[in-house]
């Protein structure tokens, strides 16, 4: 399964008024992430960045002059998210602002069915919270120390970990290769574990007289008794 984690940052708050300047986003197939990525900044035209906006992601105007339109990288975004999930955090706030621009380009809207909240996700599974970003990567000891003001890329890398924790984590693949009778070994991932067989068995936990009792029990049965069978077995493999 293919799962795009993204996140936008924009010019203010007002969906139809303000504009998206940057989008990022992470690649997922099967809960793992595959190093490929989205990260564009976007001029929003005549729009300015709200003071408040500034504040939490430092992208001001100046910066963003020289960057390309909505409209120049539209057909980049689709290709990226094409046949996959959009999740984001807050998805609500994210997808307003994706389908204005798309409005604004006579595009058709990202339907809510290809769209997951990790936001609502998160306060299904964690009811008394918090559930921002930073209280999840606290929550699942993700390091998110160097996310000093918001950004679009580095949010999507940490809510792709946060993501990845809440749908249960990386599911391990083990190879297992049963080399001879005395180890086997375990690849994970990329970590080779080598368990080394026990060089001889256990003492028996049964006395000898609990051994002779049951034995004198099997000697009563009669037809084609699970023991009966057993015993012959024992008797005629190999020492």
């Amino acid at each position: 399964m293919r799962e795009i984690i993204f996140d936008t940052e924009t010019t203010g708050l007002e969906t139809k008024l303000d504009r998206i300047i940057e989008i990022g986003g992470v690649e997922l197939i099967n809960n793992f992430p595959t190093g490929r990525t989205l990260h564009l900044y976007i001029n929003p035209g005549d729009r300015k960045v709200h003071p408040d906006a500034l504040a939490v992601h430092g992208i001001t105007d100046e910066f963003l002059k020289d960057k390309p339109s909505f409209a120049d990288v539209v057909q980049e975004i689709i290709d990226f998210f094409d046949g996959a999930k959009w999740i984001a955090h807050n998805a609500t706030f994210d997808m307003g602002f994706i389908n204005a621009e798309f409005e604004r380009l006579g595009l058709p809207p990202v339907q809510s069915d290809r769209v997951v909240d990790t936001l609502a996700m998160a306060r299904r599974k964690h009811p008394m919270g918090p559930n921002s970003l930073d209280a999840l990567c606290r929550r699942y000891g993700i390091d998110n120390a160097h996310r000093t003001k918001h950004g679009a890329l580095l949010d999507s890398e940490l809510l792709a970990e946060v993501y990845i924790e809440m749908t249960g984590g990386r599911q391990a693949a083990f190879g297992l290769t049963d080399n001879d009778r005395s180890s086997t070994v375990i690849s994970v991932e990329e970590t080779v574990v080598t368990i080394s067989g026990r060089p001889r068995p256990l003492a028996p936990r049964l006395t000898q007289a609990e051994l002779e009792a049951h034995a004198a029990m099997v000697a009563t049965m009669k037809g084609k008794s699970l023991w009966l069978r057993y015993d012959e077995a024992q008797q005629k493999s190999p020492a």
